[in-house]
């Protein structure tokens, strides 16, 4: 009898402990998941369409898109914030997250490129020359704040190439982000706003005025990474690794981004 009930209790045991160290428990089959994507502002429209497309192949998968400037999705990342992936709109950012070993190394990539164009309102005075920025035809000018915005950077160096910067100064109207710059050109509050091609695109009350030329500005990347304080890094590489893929590509190219070749 003894020896019965000793089987029995150490039967009891044995399930207990295959009960509380079961998947099923800690880490539930086919659980969904929620990837957080820190993105930059002028990806939005497009990063989203193709996280459509994610979701309705992927349903158990969650996109939440948190957008700002690049600069400030940085800071943020650094401070702690619980981030899966950064899309940068400049190597700039993500460099420096990389020097403070914040991401997989092998899950950084240039995923696309894109160029700057100067817009104003639809009805507005004709522009057909950079010099023209320093007549009395523009009042305001709207750039992205060049010490956290890639596109203000990025329009700076358009500017300086043309010895204009200086002289544009006290016309500058500095936007939190490229969506900004954009809204001050629709609205009619400037007269010219620098802004990524793809964002001009979207405004249905602007036209492009000049194009900035390719050699007067750095190369406008695009980088991704996946970070190492993601918890869900296999999602985060799986969903990296479906931004290169045909559909999607072809959703960044329809918003007008340059889809880099591998």
């Amino acid at each position: 009898m003894m020896q019965v009930r000793r089987r029995w209790f150490l039967g009891a045991i044995a399930i207990a402990f295959f009960v509380a160290c079961s998947p099923s428990e800690t880490e539930p089959v086919g659980k969904d998941v929620a990837l957080t994507i820190s993105v930059a502002a002028s990806l939005q429209d497009a990063i989203a369409t193709v996280g459509r497309e994610y979701e309705q192949q992927f349903p158990k998968v969650k996109l939440v898109f948190n957008f700002g400037s690049s600069g400030a999705l940085q800071h943020q990342i650094e401070q702690g914030a619980p981030v899966d992936i950064f899309i940068s709109a400049a190597t700039k950012q993500m460099d420096a997250l990389r020097d403070k070993n914040l991401v997989l190394e092998e899950t950084h990539q240039n995923l696309l490129q894109n160029q700057i164009v100067a817009i104003a309102p639809k009805e507005s005075t004709k522009i057909t020359d950079f010099q023209e920025l320093t007549s009395d035809k523009v009042g305001k000018i709207a750039l992205g704040d060049p010490e956290s915005v890639p596109v203000g950077s990025y329009s700076q160096e358009v500017l300086e190439s043309f010895n204009l910067y200086q002289k544009l100064a006290n016309k500058f109207v500095f936007g939190k982000d490229v969506r900004q710059v954009l809204s001050y050109v629709e609205t009619g509050n400037v007269d010219v706003g620098f802004v990524y091609g793809t964002d001009a695109k979207l405004c249905k009350n602007c036209r492009e005025i000049l194009i900035a030329p390719e050699d007067s500005h750095a190369p406008i990347v695009y980088p991704i990474a996946v970070l190492k304080s993601s918890k869900n890094i296999d999602t985060a590489r799986e969903f990296v690794d479906f931004l290169s893929t045909d559909g999607a590509k072809s959703v960044f190219e329809k918003y007008g981004f340059i889809v880099n070749k591998k």
